[in-house]
């Protein structure tokens, strides 16, 4: 496969795959078999593109869809930034793949899911991949619409209702964002990325005023702030967290989120940030060269530190696991979004870099975590029939395995060395000291803390201390299972059958409680927590690069080149494998626009 067609291969792996799961219902265990085969594809394919990116000298990857050159065809562009994201979704979708054919009920697999959660993948491939403003809506719709079903799955009225909430707020916000997505068009003439940071890098010269602008957005930030569950637009993530099955909920709130962090990122800090716009509100000080960050720098602080605080405080008295683990990915998306405001408005290159990549090992550390503890809270459920942290406790006997791998994500988020979330903490820190921003470092402070006190209620209630009624229960019946399995060897071997009653309600008797498979899912991203955290370097420097790539608009348009493509192509014939005569397109649509 040549460079510039390898960055399709992830999303036609989704894609494949999800009508595959569609064709497939006629043969449940074929279904589930090209499921699972379609994530491991997933893999494969983002490891090609990743390794692609790592090998082109310039580090980007650009097709042009039909071979209809920028800016007025669909293009799609691999660089450090996007294919990090795409690693994090991967890695994170495969095990929520396997997880989902243990933990969905057969039917329920047969019918939608499978399809529904690689539409779901497919869309959020596109979101990492376009370099088009008007097509991140389209992905973001695909995405979305996969996902309102998921979180409709169970179908009870509690599901109803959190998946209509869901659906009316991201409606509302797909609505403003393609009004804002006309206006951009209408005030610049371009929707490709790279096209209108060239551009709003020269307004005057194409007849732009970065007034209007910086309002659209403005506006379009409302969006990606309300798909990333910010504050205050995060009131559908408790309840959509609690209704959708588990495998769903990890990649909601591992990987869905992480979509509206990459768009602030890619837009905010790569197009945006090309008008040289000096800001001059109350409050609000920037010069030309800060242009659009210096307006958004303190807006995305006070959402982020209202987020820290408010999804802190709030996951601290939940009454269940599914409750806690929601609000606490409210706050830890107030971690990632600090750096990020932090980075808005520093003046030093160094500090921006460090912001930037600082909010990405957090994503990645959040993705990973959050992901294993939504799937250790459904192998609880599945085994016990509960998260009430009421009818819990004991679990660390009952499921030791399975409490380890959870322990190991809360400790994660907490940020305890030698863990992945340890460095993301330190770096988040690190920003806040070296931008001399004592308020953003109060607010990871106070953040550290509410995460240890919510962390170590959900430890101490649900799996230390004495095991509640229904854990008690389940390793009973376990151990009767066990008992029953052993006493059928022995009479098979003409032994003597043991007493039912030697070990009474001893829950550490039992057998594990838990699913092997499903804690086998839970493990597999808790070693990777490990592995990363142990060998930080590797995922160091792959932020760092993702951070420069954002950061670099200059080399973003160059790789994609929405003004010579068609000039190269005529000269030589060449390009993406041939293209369509830009020139008049030019004509027809009158010098400007997509």
């Amino acid at each position: 496969m040549a460079p510039a067609q390898v960055v399709i291969a992830p999303l036609l792996a989704a894609l494949v795959t999800a009508i595959l799961a569609l064709l497939t219902r006629w043969s449940p265990q074929v279904q589930r078999t090209l499921s699972v085969a379609g994530a491991v594809a997933y893999v494969v394919g983002v490891a090609a593109l990743f390794r692609a990116v790592r090998l082109d000298p310039d580090n980007r990857l650009v097709y042009q869809v039909s071979n209809w050159d920028a800016p007025f065809g669909i293009t799609l562009v691999a660089d450090p930034l996007s294919v990090l994201l795409l690693a994090l979704a991967a890695v994170v979708s495969l095990v929520a793949t396997v997880y989902s054919v243990r933990a969905i009920d057969r039917e329920g697999q047969r019918l939608s899911y499978h399809a529904l959660y690689h539409f779901m993948v497919v869309g959020i491939t596109g979101a990492f991949l376009t370099g088009d403003i008007f097509n991140l809506f389209v992905w973001f719709e695909v995405m979305l619409m996969s996902s309102y079903v998921l979180v409709a799955f169970y179908s009870g009225p509690d599901s109803t209702r959190a998946a209509l909430q869901y659906a009316v707020l991201n409606l509302l916000g797909s609505a403003v964002m393609l009004l804002a997505i006309g206006g951009l068009y209408a005030t610049t003439g371009t929707l490709n990325m790279a096209d209108m940071a060239r551009r709003l890098a020269e307004p005057a010269a194409y007849g732009i005023d970065p007034a209007p602008v910086l309002g659209l957005s403005a506006v379009l930030l409302v969006v990606f702030l309300l798909k990333a569950g910010v504050v205050p637009f995060q009131f559908w993530v408790p309840d959509a967290y609690r209704a959708a099955p588990a495998p769903a909920t990890a990649m909601l709130a591992g990987v869905v989120k992480k979509v509206g962090v990459y768009a602030v990122i890619r837009l905010y800090f790569t197009v945006f940030a090309a008008a040289p716009l000096a800001v001059s509100l109350p409050g609000i000080e920037g010069g030309p060269e800060l242009g659009f960050l210096a307006f958004f720098g303190p807006i995305l602080f006070l959402m982020a530190a209202a987020s820290t605080v408010l999804g802190g405080i709030g996951a601290i008295d939940q009454p269940d696991m599914e409750g806690l683990l929601a609000y606490s990915s409210i706050g830890q998306v107030g971690f990632i979004m600090l750096p990020l405001a932090v980075a808005a408005t520093a003046t030093d290159p160094a500090v921006r870099t460090l912001g930037i990549a600082a909010a990405l090992v957090y994503s990645v550390n959040h993705g990973l975590a959050k992901g294993l503890l939504f799937m250790a809270v459904g192998a609880v459920e599945d085994a016990v029939g509960s998260t009430r942290l009421s009818d819990l406790g004991g679990l660390a006997e009952a499921a030791p395995v399975l409490s380890g791998a959870f322990l190991i994500g809360a400790l994660s988020l907490v940020g305890i060395p030698p863990l992945t979330g340890f460095f993301a903490k330190l770096l988040v820190f690190d920003t806040a000291v070296r931008a001399g921003a004592p308020l953003a470092l109060a607010v990871a402070l106070v953040g550290a803390v509410l995460t240890i006190a919510y962390v170590t209620r959900a430890w101490n209630r649900a799996f230390w201390g004495d095991p509640g009624p229904r854990v008690r229960a389940a390793a009973v019946a376990a151990l009767a299972g066990s008992s029953r399995d052993s006493e059928d060897t022995a009479l098979a071997d003409g032994g003597q059958a043991g007493d039912d009653d030697d070990h009474g309600d001893d829950v550490s008797a039992a057998a594990s409680i838990a699913d092997p498979v499903l804690v086998t899912c839970t493990l597999a991203l808790a070693v990777l927590l490990v592995a990363l955290g142990i060998g930080f370097d590797p995922l160091y420097t792959a932020t760092t690069q993702a951070a420069n790539a954002a950061l670099d608009t200059g080399a973003y348009v160059d790789a994609v080149d929405p003004t010579t493509a068609g000039e190269a192509l005529a000269g030589d014939g060449g390009g993406s494998g041939g293209g369509h005569d830009i020139e008049t397109l030019r004509a027809l649509f009158g010098g400007g626009g997509r």
